[in-house]
């Protein structure tokens, strides 16, 4: 059955975009990624390449939002006029639940958006990379956000569309194991918010994939 993943390129969406072509055998695939003014490329680029090694792919297209960092006003570190991406260290535990690398309702706006993408391709489940991070979190990465706006999208008459995030509970040293299973090339993700030639090693996101690699008792290569 056909199905929608979005992906960013990022370790999440990666292993659970393989984990729908592979485990769920969905067929046809249509993949939707996002260009919402990130500081850097370098996710959407392995996002490119993923697809390109998915054989039921059929459709990978990478939506352009250019009026999304100018409307978000710097409002976070994550897009182009924003403020300085933090360590993870420098972030207090008031802090972690809500970070500066929050994206102010980005998730809703983007799942709107892939809802319309799979409605029009005649897909009725979007499959999300929520997963709950484990040294900080966002209120739209949670089991309750996806189980409320699947409410909504369940009013359509026609053709609902169903949010599926079967990460959203999992660590993600399960998900690097999940990967390593599915034979996913961890080389070609990406993770570090900071977008250099090499990950920082100490935003959220580089330390919490640290962390689950050596959970996992996995080698990063991209360490």
């Amino acid at each position: 059955m056909a199905a929608t993943v979005l992906l960013s390129g990022g370790l999440d969406s990666t292993v659970l975009l393989h984990y729908v072509a592979r485990k769920l055998k969905a067929a046809p695939l249509f993949v939707l990624s996002f260009d919402y003014g990130q500081k850097h490329g370098r996710e959407l680029e392995m996002a490119r390449w993923q697809c390109s090694r998915v054989p039921q792919v059929k459709e990978h297209k990478v939506l352009k939002l250019d009026f999304f960092a100018d409307l978000l006003g710097g409002a976070t570190a994550l897009v182009q006029g924003g403020g300085h991406v933090p360590d993870l260290a420098e972030l207090s535990e008031a802090d972690r639940d809500q970070p500066p690398t929050y994206v102010p309702n980005r998730n809703m706006v983007l799942l709107s958006l892939a809802a319309a993408f799979a409605e029009s391709r005649a897909c009725d489940r979007v499959f999300y990379g929520a997963q709950a991070q484990d040294e900080y979190g966002y209120w739209d990465c949670t089991t309750d956000f996806v189980a409320r706006l699947n409410q909504v999208f369940a009013l359509n008459r026609r053709q609902p569309v169903t949010i599926v995030a079967p990460f959203a509970t999992k660590r993600k040293s399960e998900e690097v194991t999940l990967g390593v299973e599915l034979g996913v090339d961890f080389a070609h993700t990406w993770s570090c918010y900071r977008g250099g030639p090499k990950p920082c090693l100490a935003c959220p996101t580089c330390v919490e994939r640290l962390t689950a690699f050596r959970e996992a008792g996995v080698e990063d290569p991209l360490r």
